[in-house]
């Protein structure tokens, strides 16, 4: 069993208070839950609105498919227009 671990730190370019920010991350997260099958949160930066830290781990038979699965998750998350992603974090178990 391999566990793939990311964290990814944004910021939000469009949110003007912690409402928009709330709205928009837990947009993202869901879409990320629902299409990649993985467990996701927001784990740091909770009271500002212009960034945040998410936490993404996913469990696989293979090193690879881990590695493929967060590299896709990053893609998706780099396309969304409303976010600019600052740094990350991969890491396979």
């Amino acid at each position: 069993m391999v566990v793939g671990v990311c964290t990814i730190e944004l910021r939000l370019l469009e949110a003007q208070t912690l409402k928009d920010k709330r709205r928009v991350i837990k947009g993202l997260l869901d879409r990320v839950r629902q299409r990649y099958q993985v467990a996701a949160a927001e784990v740091d930066h909770q009271n500002s609105h212009t960034r945040a830290t998410l936490g993404i781990a996913c469990v696989s038979n293979a090193t690879q498919h881990a590695d493929e699965i967060l590299a896709a998750i990053l893609r998706f998350i780099e396309a969304q227009d409303e976010l600019e992603v600052l740094d990350y974090h991969t890491e396979v178990l």
